[in-house]
């Protein structure tokens, strides 16, 4: 059966009813440029998605040399044929007239073509005279969620025992950095244990700050699906906004941002309070239960209510479900990970699982997820502050391990102090002591908090930043040097998602212009840097993506991530396979912690754990003392107030968050017309009650102050919870006249003029959600809605008035009733 539909009006398209346990039908969604038919296509290339974290696979039809559409794939087990509006149409941005296709210097204040050569040579030639100077430490690199895992691999390499340097992080410091410490908190390592299959077989989702809908909209289509079948789960929703998961869920919590401790602790008593706990589970597999019980024994749900505004008989609703669950699936996401108290709120969702003995079997299933496609690579690939393959920067087994592999002494890796994070990095930057920075796709001059002091670090003099990117962002409109880079569908290398499947991207056309892959930069780098090993050999031995993944496998190697089970030629044509892959596992593995917990003895782990309250880290003695056998700990957590709350001047709490129909700070999706039409431009949500108190109706021109800066927007009036205000974080300044700025330099459009310097302690994520801030009126809208859409949390309170969001050409679906290949 083919139908068309509008995936913007109907983003998640048509359903596929299923029955649990049954796989997932198949639904090929294709959207082709006008004019273009399947029959005029010329070759199919497989890639996986790359405007978010699912992992959806896809063909990309190629026609004279261009990308003319995709189709998703049928027989891969994380879409099982279907794409996102995102997926579906993003691609257009590829082909986007305002590519960067040449490298840029700065001359006389101003960016300057000019070939290769010159700005490489600059790059490295200020490289050199820095470490000279001012030794490893004056040099660092603040990376993206989204290069490859080759690329990732290369730079980790190149900046530890290359440079020699602490100051190395991603991009996903801001989005999932919160995950990764969750999972080494709890299991003594990363890794998801869960897989997206747990949809298929869950009588209970809990979804907790994972406006699911949007963020991963093929999951979501997944619950969905399951939703219409027979058997459906039943959803449990934590999220301050009426998001369509919240209109789904069997229980809706709204809490107040910053208390999702409090909540959490709340559902735990009530857990441990009826007896829910699987006191097996927890003997044999766990250190720390009585002193969990302990800590929550009086957070009752009268007291949570109290401090979270929510009422105490549907937390009490909530507990009964999860307690009654039989195949137990939870996610986290962004609502947790942005907000106060981050890592311990994470955790305590954790341990809900561990009482309940809820993992390692279909249905019972943990994921801290992700929020941008490669971030697990990230990760794994030591990225993002950590040691490549999960390894331990205070074992100095794994250190030496590490410094083996590599031939270089275990001293060059800086392993003295924890690794620096992307705010610390900042810091240093603005403080004088960073004076190079080299940024890779990503843009912290519109995805930093407080951007007044952001812009202020990146154009200073004495830093040296080079910018390496497809656009000229905000941020590369204040670099020193620019380089121009391929993209997803311009080069080759290795994706790993939320749930672990590794998918290969294959390059279907050629950059714009001289734009090059990022492997292919940094190993230029590398060679004009002449980085060495102890030998005297060069330390980067790899000349291409191929041989860059066979390091990585070799890196990997009895390690949790372990990639030696796979190739380049096994993730061609079938679908992407899911990690720890090896002889013994040579198809993958579906779950984690099926027999145990494997990856937390002190010899072993990732990390000995961190205090919650502090950061600070725990010592291998005491975490040896603690668990020496290497069990799941359950970290008790106590609630404390958010740091900024809400005064007279400025009585609403500020939350920022995504649409479903931009990612990021919209360099790519806001060049796509169809994804740029559904969210054009800035608005602000506030509740009914709180607009009428103000005398606000809908469309009216806004001011959203904080502290630290004011924003102006259109006003949705939404079922948003009263006492907050909420700001979509993706519209910067680069479509606008200012370029990288505001136009008069004090209210601006970008919502992280507002946020608040602050991080979590343990897993050093800032805080996105818990500003306090002031709402007023500037100007009424005279009937103009706000530019949100219709059909996601944004939807008007009430619809009179407001235009339903709609948009382009139809995409096509094909469905198959078949009931094969889901992998569960």
């Amino acid at each position: 059966m083919r139908g068309s539909v509008d995936r913007i009006a109907e983003p998640w398209g048509v359903r596929t009813s299923y029955r649990p346990g049954e796989d997932w039908p198949v639904r090929t969604d294709t959207y082709l440029r006008a004019g273009v038919g399947e029959g005029d296509v010329e070759r199919w290339v497989q890639a996986p998605s790359l405007l978010h974290s699912n992992g959806d696979a896809m063909d990309i039809a190629v026609r004279g040399g261009e990308i003319v559409g995709v189709r998703g794939r049928a027989g891969d087990r994380v879409n099982r044929g279907r794409l996102g509006p995102k997926d579906l149409f993003g691609w257009q941005a590829n082909g986007s007239a305002d590519r960067l296709t040449r490298p840029l210097v700065r001359e006389g204040g101003r960016l300057v073509e000019c070939d290769w050569e010159r700005a490489m040579g600059r790059v490295a030639g200020r490289s050199k005279e820095l470490l000279e100077r001012h030794g490893a430490g004056a040099v660092g690199f603040y990376t993206t969620g989204q290069l490859f895992l080759e690329e990732y691999y290369t730079l980790a390499v190149i900046a530890r025992a290359g440079i020699g340097t602490h100051h190395l992080d991603g991009n996903t410091r801001l989005c999932t950095s919160t995950a990764a410490e969750a999972l080494k908190e709890t299991f003594g390592c990363d890794g998801q244990p869960g897989s997206y299959t747990d949809v298929d077989h869950a009588d209970v989702i809990a979804l907790f700050g994972h406006n699911m809908a949007e963020t991963q909209p093929v999951l979501w289509m997944r619950v969905l699906d399951r939703l219409e079948g027979a058997e459906p789960p039943r959803l449990v929703c934590v999220d301050p906004r009426p998001t369509p998961v919240a209109r789904r869920a069997a229980v809706h919590l709204a809490p107040r941002a910053g208390t999702n401790v409090a909540l959490l602790n709340a559902l735990l008593h009530e857990i441990i309070r009826t007896d829910r706990v699987d006191h097996a589970f927890v003997r044999a597999h766990t250190v720390g239960y009585e002193e969990l019980a302990d800590r929550v024994s009086a957070c009752t749900p009268q007291w949570a209510a109290r401090v979270c505004d929510v009422p105490a008989a549907a937390i009490e609703e909530a507990a009964g479900i999860i307690g009654g669950a039989e195949r137990l699936l939870s996610t986290v996401l962004q609502g947790v990970y942005q907000s106060h108290q981050a890592t311990a709120a994470a955790v305590q969702v954790n341990n809900l699982h561990l009482i309940r003995g809820m993992l390692g079997r279909p249905g019972a299933g943990l994921l801290q997820m992700n929020g941008q496609p490669t971030a697990q690579n990230t990760r794994e690939c030591g990225a993002d502050g950590d040691l490549p393959g999960f390894r331990n920067w205070q074992n100095d087994e794994h250190v030496a391990e590490l410094a083996g592999l590599w031939n270089v002494s275990p001293q060059t890796i800086p392993h003295y102090a924890p690794p620096t994070h992307a705010m610390q990095m900042f810091r240093y930057a603005e403080q004088g002591s960073l004076r190079m920075l080299w940024i890779t796709g990503t843009n912290p001059a519109v995805s930093l908090p407080e951007l007044s002091r952001i812009r202020s670090v990146l154009s200073q003099e004495r830093l040296f930043t080079v910018v390496q990117d497809l656009f000229l962002t905000e941020t590369a409109q204040l670099a020193d040097v620019v380089l121009p880079a391929a993209t997803w569908g311009e080069k080759t290398g290795t994706f790993t998602n939320a749930d672990r499947t590794v998918h290969l991207a294959e390059k279907a056309v050629e950059p714009p212009g001289e734009a090059r892959p990022d492997l292919d930069i940094l190993l230029d780098y590398a060679a004009r840097m002449d980085f060495r090993d102890k030998d005297g050999g060069p330390l980067v031995t790899w000349q291409d993506p191929e041989s860059a993944f066979r390091a990585w496998q070799r890196c990997s190697a009895g390690r949790p991530c372990d990639y030696t089970g796979l190739s380049y030629d096994r993730l061609r044509g079938g679908s992407g396979i899911q990690w720890p892959c090896t002889e013994e596992s040579p198809d993958g593995t579906e779950r984690l912690y099926t027999d145990g917990i494997t990856w937390a003895h002190p010899d072993r782990c990732e990390s000995y754990g961190k205090d919650l309250v502090t950061g600070a880290a725990v010592e291998p003695v005491e975490y040896r003392s603690l668990n020496p056998d290497g069990k799941a700990v359950l970290k008790a957590a106590e609630y404390l107030p958010p740091h900024e709350d809400t005064s007279h001047d400025f009585p609403l709490q500020l939350t920022t968050g995504r649409t479903l129909y931009h990612f990021h700070t919209r360099t790519k999706t806001g060049r796509v017309p169809q994804l740029n039409a559904a969210a054009p431009e800035m608005w602000a949500e506030l509740s009914a009650a709180e607009a009428a108190a103000r005398g606000l109706t809908e469309g009216d021109l806004v001011e959203v102050a904080t502290p630290r800066g004011a924003v102006r927007a259109r006003l949705r009036v939404t079922g948003i919870r009263d006492g907050m205000v909420f700001l979509p974080f993706h519209y910067g300044y680069w479509d606008t006249p200012t370029g990288h700025r505001p136009p008069d330099r004090v209210t601006g459009r970008a919502a992280n003029e507002t946020t608040v310097t602050d991080w979590d302690p343990v897993s050093k994520q800032p805080l996105f959600k818990t500003a306090a801030a002031s709402v007023r009126l500037f100007a009424h809208g005279r009937g103009t809605p706000a530019p949100a859409p219709t059909t996601t949390a944004s939807a008007p309170a009430r619809a009179a008035g407001v235009p339903p969001t709609t948009g382009g050409p139809p995409a096509h679906a094909t469905h198959v009733t078949d009931r094969e290949g889901s992998g569960s």
